[in-house]
């Protein structure tokens, strides 16, 4: 290679990473943009935000409407955030563990029809939710269970879904299977390999689990509409949306609202962001 094409090479890798960092930029602001008129008009007292447009950073910023929805005797907004903490919380356990256990059972163990019983699992991906949404209401309601927190939460205790499976199965096959040897002729069964072998190896992993499964728990509006009809099992989504049943239009109100529900989630997300990423990168290692 001669010195040009060597400096026409480097040149090119630096106007390809130069486009990727812009392109980068560009989704960033894109996703940004929402969240920035969410806060704007947070901000906002009724009179700015019906004067000015949308897009304006308020003037006199004022934190009297986030004190306004947490205060409101018809919006019980520690009562909604607790029942939903509990089941984000209980879902995030359950998804975790079945998973992983599920995900073990398919890279660790040799039995007849798994890799048939793998692809089954994965086929259940392309079913859309809402092609089973009536028969799993059916099923609960005949279970009594319906106004009770457990369509919620038992699910998640059985298999936890087959995209966490795949996640888990796949970083379990990066693993060596030297260690599973070594236990099992120091005389250690399959639960001791799982729980005190491989699953202190799989942090990442179970971090990037637990981030995906709380986040959807937490924002799910569809399943609290289905099951939750009582005012005080409401979760803080569907209580946001009847919230603003009750408010009309008083967007500044609403968006208040709706940054205070944001706040977990983004929380979390920062928290298990260096796990998150970790995780997925060493999923796609193998």
């Amino acid at each position: 290679m001669t010195r040009f094409e060597g400096a026409a090479l480097t040149w090119l890798d630096r106007f390809g990473r130069l486009v990727l960092s812009l392109a980068l930029f560009a989704g960033s602001i894109a996703f940004l943009v929402p969240f920035y008129l969410m806060v704007a008009m947070a901000l906002k007292t009724p009179q700015e935000l019906a004067t000015t447009s949308a897009w304006d950073w308020p003037r006199n910023p004022t934190l009297g409407n986030f004190a306004e929805v947490l205060g409101n005797p018809n919006f019980s907004f520690f009562r909604l955030a607790l029942n939903t903490f509990f089941i984000s919380i209980m879902c995030t356990i359950g998804v975790t563990l079945s998973s992983s256990m599920v995900a073990y059972a398919f890279a660790r163990l040799r039995f007849r029809g798994r890799d048939r019983l793998f692809l089954l699992t994965l086929s259940t991906m392309m079913l859309p939710g809402i092609v089973t949404m009536i028969p799993t209401f059916v099923m609960f309601a005949k279970a009594q269970w319906v106004n009770t927190f457990l369509p919620l939460i038992v699910p998640a205790f059985f298999g936890g879904g087959a995209f966490n499976i795949f996640l888990m199965r796949q970083f379990f096959l990066t693993l060596p299977r030297e260690l599973d040897e070594a236990a099992l002729i120091d005389g250690a069964g399959h639960l001791r390999i799982f729980g005190q072998i491989l699953m202190p190896l799989c942090g990442p992993v179970l971090a990037t689990v637990a981030v995906f499964t709380f986040m959807g728990s937490f924002r799910d509006f569809m399943g609290p509409l289905l099951y939750l009809n009582r005012p005080e099992m409401m979760t803080l989504e569907l209580g946001l949306m009847t919230y603003r049943g009750l408010r009309g239009e008083a967007w500044h109100l609403i968006m208040a609202g709706s940054v205070i529900v944001s706040i977990p989630v983004i929380i979390v997300f920062f928290l298990g962001q260096r796990y998150f990423v970790k995780g997925i990168a060493l999923t796609g290692g193998k």
